[in-house]
């Protein structure tokens, strides 16, 4: 879910107020303002095709899995590829584009996301489609932080750049619920055009940029190239060694060298990142009690997130049989539920200390998680499912809403777009960390309850069922058997919920008026 905005500009960048300067002198070079409506366009154009990527798959999942031979341990891999990817390099697509030209990185970016998307619309596997996945990953880390800082470098401050933004940030908001509606929509037709639909898209907005959108001056530093490839593929073993003991347990050998190689290459890329002059993550964002107690919270809230989406998804289309579209338009009120609550919360956070705020909002969500995990295999949609829908995502805005202003508060100016994508970054590893797991959880309950029922099918063999029947019948028994495993995680994510809100409570002391009065805060959009 995603990914998202983020508000200005990673570190080391040149102060804000020189970019109007470098916005007038690309005026003189045509893109001025006769042109910032096409290049808001384009901009929030790219923004939307990778945030409708969070979201969009998901629908298509049981297609998928049907198609490509996914098993239930290895399908996870078609949503956490992408955000581990994602979230790995995001940091450092953000840096690659100060030093270079946000520009040049946005349109490697936007080429490089349409084709691969192109690549997984025509995968006949399961390896070319997980490779095509982390190929729109590493693109989606090079456009999405140049798409938003690209805005300060066309746009004028003032009205036309407020402007700009909030349309941006309109459009990250949205894309979650468009990307319900349009991967339903497009699986009805063949789930391979939830990939075709990004190619021209991708192309268009390439083409076009070099003609609309100004470049950004260029600046001095270095990549922090050892900590993007030790975080990334540390992150990367740990989920590989979680999804893995779904399918060899956790006592397995190659499961624990996974799961302890990941850790330890995660200890190195912290060790890096402490002693880098150019560090990807500082730890001076971490420091503070309040930002990492935010950013704890949404690693946690990611996580539970993404194995909602994920969950959810499979169990509306394999168990109660909904369409692609239909189950697209029945998650529909989980986007407007987070809406309404970001209101709520909007309007509270300047009366009432955040921790309170987003206290609530984890218990709430955990009571949707709660009414999740009793689904069974003759729920409905109306009793069973839409009422935990609303709980869940007015807890989810609750949530959202004060922690990302507390995520970013305090933070000095020259750290103040590292601070929002070091959010963006933990919201996309907590869900792939979060579904590997739960993932694996699942699974195995899976194959538990399935073994149980079992001996069920050997009866019914035994006594003379027609193939047919013995067919209706393991049928039934596999329906039995993924929804307890699903409503399994979803107690576990209940759990992770609860663990969340405690956290928030106890741990976020800022005061409301505190937040108030933090002057180096700034927008930022949560999807």
């Amino acid at each position: 879910m995603s990914e998202d905005v983020v508000k200005a500009d990673p570190p080391d960048r040149r102060p804000v107020d020189t970019v109007p300067g470098q916005a007038a002198a690309e005026a003189g070079n045509g893109h001025g303002h006769r042109n910032l409506g096409i290049a808001l366009a384009l901009i929030s154009m790219a923004q939307l095709m990778v945030v409708l990527d969070g979201t969009i798959v998901n629908i298509a999942l049981p297609h998928i899995q049907n198609e490509l031979g996914f098993s239930n341990a290895n399908l996870p891999w078609v949503v956490n590829a992408y955000a581990l990817a994602f979230g790995g390099l995001l940091l450092l697509g953000g840096r690659i584009g100060d030093i270079i030209g946000r520009r040049k990185v946005f349109v490697f970016g936007v080429v490089l996301f349409g084709l691969a998307s192109f690549v997984g619309g025509i995968a006949q596997s399961e390896s070319v489609l997980l490779a095509s996945r982390i190929l729109q990953g590493v693109a989606a880390a090079a456009a999405s932080p140049n798409a938003l800082a690209l805005i300060t470098t066309t746009f004028p401050a003032g009205k036309e750049r407020n402007r700009a933004m909030g349309v941006y940030a309109a459009m990250s908001g949205a894309g979650a619920a468009v990307g319900l509606i349009l991967g339903g929509a497009l699986t009805e037709a063949d789930w391979r055009w939830t990939f075709f639909i990004n190619t021209p898209i991708g192309l268009i907005v390439a083409v076009l940029a070099f003609r609309f959108l100004g470049e950004s001056p260029r600046q001095t530093g270095k990549f922090d190239l050892p900590g993007a490839i030790t975080g990334t593929a540390g992150l990367t073993s740990l989920v590989y060694g979680l999804t893995h003991a779904a399918t060899e347990g956790w006592g397995d050998t190659l499961t624990l060298t996974y799961i302890l190689g990941g850790l330890a290459l995660i200890a190195i890329f912290l060790g890096i990142e402490a002693r880098s002059r150019h560090a990807l993550m500082p730890f001076r964002i971490l420091a503070n009690r309040t930002r990492g107690v935010s950013f704890f919270v949404m690693l946690v809230v990611g996580a539970a997130m993404f194995s909602m989406f994920y969950f959810l998804g499979i169990y509306v289309q394999n168990i109660m049989g909904y369409s692609a579209i239909k189950t697209g338009f029945a998650f529909l009120p989980f986007s407007l539920g987070i809406v309404v609550a970001a209101q709520v919360a909007s309007s509270l956070v300047a009366r009432m200390d955040p921790r309170w705020i987003s206290g609530a909002g984890g218990v709430l969500a955990a009571g949707g998680m709660l009414g999740f995990s009793q689904l069974e295999v003759d729920s409905t949609y109306w009793t069973h499912l839409l009422p935990f829908i609303l709980l869940l995502s007015f807890g989810m805005g609750l949530i959202f809403v004060p922690l990302t202003l507390t995520a970013v508060s305090g933070v000095a100016n020259e750290d103040s777009g590292v601070g929002s994508a070091v959010l963006n970054t933990v919201q996309q590893i907590g869900g792939a960390v979060g579904l590997a797991l739960l993932g694996t959880i699942s699974t195995s309950a899976i194959k538990d309850r399935f073994t149980e029922l079992a001996p069920g099918l050997q009866k019914a063999a035994q006594s003379g069922s027609t193939p047919e029947q013995l067919k209706q019948l393991e049928g039934q028994f596999t329906a039995v058997a993924t929804t307890h495993g699903f409503t399994r995680a979803f107690l576990w994510s209940t759990f992770l919920m609860l663990g969340a809100a405690v956290v928030t409570i106890v741990g976020l002391s800022i005061k409301h008026k505190d937040l108030a009065t933090d002057g180096q805060s700034g927008p930022v959009h949560m999807g």
